[in-house]
């Protein structure tokens, strides 16, 4: 099932939906994002260290442990919306995983061998879901989404991450 079956298309949660391409179905756009993970130019990270490209900002460690930490969240929205558990699911601050992630206590490999096995763990999840529940839906603190949504929403956040490393961060490289 692609990204055209998703009714109703949630506010917010669309700027990542879209950036997974429309021809993709939602097992093959995670075998993608896994594939994506293994591409990552771990040197130009390595090369980066700590560095931010503005004050405030996440380090690209704590970025990656935010796309695990984001998706142990999603997956259990989604897990919950596909045994048809109605009861809303609370949000989650982001800055606060950040801040208590210690993801700069951790090596590249180790977050990047997380990230990936939670992503695994989301795979293995999507694949054995049938179409009723890809299509159920539930409620979020503030949008209705459906379990196909939450699995779009799990590649296209990487996605829109791994975009900010290579036009935000990776361009720090030449400045040095």
């Amino acid at each position: 099932m692609n990204k055209s079956a998703i009714h109703p298309m949630p506010a917010y949660f669309d700027r990542y939906i879209n950036q997974v391409p429309d021809e993709l179905e939602i097992v093959p756009a995670i075998q993608k994002s896994i594939l994506d993970i293994y591409q990552l130019d771990k040197e130009k990270i390595d090369s980066l260290g700590d560095q931010v490209y503005a004050p405030g900002k996440w380090t690209i460690k704590q970025i990656l442990l935010h796309i695990a930490d984001s998706e142990r969240v999603f997956i259990y929205r989604a897990l919950r919306f596909a045994r048809k558990d109605s009861t809303p699911v609370q949000s989650f601050d982001e800055n606060l995983f950040a801040d208590h992630s210690n993801a700069g206590e951790r090596t590249l490999e180790s977050l990047l061998d997380e990230l990936v096995a939670v992503r695994q763990s989301s795979l293995a999840f999507y694949k054995n879901l049938n179409n009723e529940q890809l299509l159920s839906v539930g409620h979020t603190y503030n949008a209705e989404m459906s379990v196909l949504a939450m699995g779009f929403t799990i590649a296209g956040h990487q996605a829109h991450h791994f975009k900010i490393i290579e036009d935000l961060y990776f361009p720090l490289l030449n400045a040095q």
